[in-house]
Formats: C-alpha cells, structure tokens, sequence
C-alpha cells in the first residue's frame, strides 16, 4: 500500500483538502477523529492515562475530555507525555487500516504528523498550508474562541516553513487559490508512484 500523509497546521483546512481526496475514491483515515475513539477503546491506553493522569480524567467510563484539558493546558510537559502515550497506539491502528486498504494508495491526516515520527512511514506527505490570519478567523469562528486563544494553539504547532522542508507537495488554501486542481494535479502524480512502486514489487 503506497501510503500518503496529510498535514498542516491548526485551521489550514486539511478536512475539506482530505473531502475532496475522498470524492476522487482515496480512501482517509483521520488520525484526530480515531485517537478519540482509542480513549475510550483501547483498554491498554485507557490504563496508561489514567496511572499517570489520574481516575478522574475518565467519568462514567467515557474520556473527560474538558478535564484533561485543564490539567495539559499551558503544561507543556504534561501534553508531551500524553502525546508519548497516544502517538504510538494512534500509528499503530493506523497501519493496520491501511493494510486493508485497496486503492492505489490511502491517505492519513494528521496535524502532528511530523513531531510524532509517523511521517517517516509514509511514502509522501502533502502540506496544507494557509496564512496565519485566516487560520485565526477560521478557528475563532469555528470553535468560539478568542483569537488571542487560537494564537496560543497556532504557536504550540510546527511553522509552516518547518513542515515545508519536510513535504514533498502543497497545497495552498488561502482562499485565492482554488483547491480541486491542486488536489486533481497532487492525485494523479499518486496514482502514478504508487503504480511505479506496485510494479517494481
């Protein structure tokens, strides 16, 4: 399976660039979306978060999500240690959905993808980037959050340029630039590495 990363900042639109991947029949696994799952699923996990966090970040048997929030926010150590914990389960289950994938290649959508290590399993990684200004209005608007708050989130991520060195394609959502041919162009240059690779296997 030719595997392709997605990446990009808080706010950037990696979502909406990952629909449009999903109209062209690539199948997405969506790393946030399936962590969330794992705290509540993944029983091995589950145990690891509660003997260093405490019995209190679950309540009735579901992840208190608000309350872990309070204990990592501005505790950069305490959301390191969460991340140690869920980065490799999240990899893990990753991998084994793309083993079952059949498409020409599968996409994983992740905005940590470069700090966790799991851009070095990929084949490619795709960057979306956006600049900060719209990133800003579009979180604040989308999560009711003052833009002083976004700034905070913004500036715990990787720069952009940081995560630019690391890509091997781009797509710019800055809403000037429309997004389905980019996305058309990144996809079928896809389909013809990962043709290439299946051919040489």
């Amino acid at each position: 399976m030719y595997k392709v990363g997605i990446t990009g900042g808080i706010g950037s639109g990696k979502t909406t660039v990952c629909k449009i991947f999903e109209v062209l029949g690539v199948p997405v696994y969506y790393a946030d979306v399936e962590a969330k799952k794992l705290y509540d699923n993944d029983y091995e996990l589950k145990d690891l978060i509660i003997h260093h966090f405490g019995k209190e970040v679950y309540s009735n048997n579901k992840f208190d999500r608000l309350r872990m929030r309070e204990i990592i926010y501005n505790n950069d150590d305490k959301l390191a240690l969460l991340n140690s914990l869920v980065h490799p389960r999240v990899i893990l289950h990753a991998n084994e959905w793309m083993k079952q994938q059949t498409h020409s290649y599968a996409i994983k959508e992740a905005a940590l993808m470069i700090e966790s290590g799991s851009s070095k399993e990929l084949d490619k990684l795709i960057l979306v980037s956006c600049p900060v200004d719209i990133r800003i209005e579009r979180v604040s608007s989308r999560d009711l959050l003052a833009p002083e708050e976004v700034m905070v989130r913004i500036e715990k991520q990787l720069p952009e340029e940081i995560m630019r060195e690391h890509a091997d394609f781009e797509i710019v959502n800055d809403e000037s630039l429309l997004l389905i041919p980019q996305v058309e162009a990144i996809h079928s240059q896809l389909l013809m590495l990962a043709n290439q690779q299946r051919q040489q296997h």
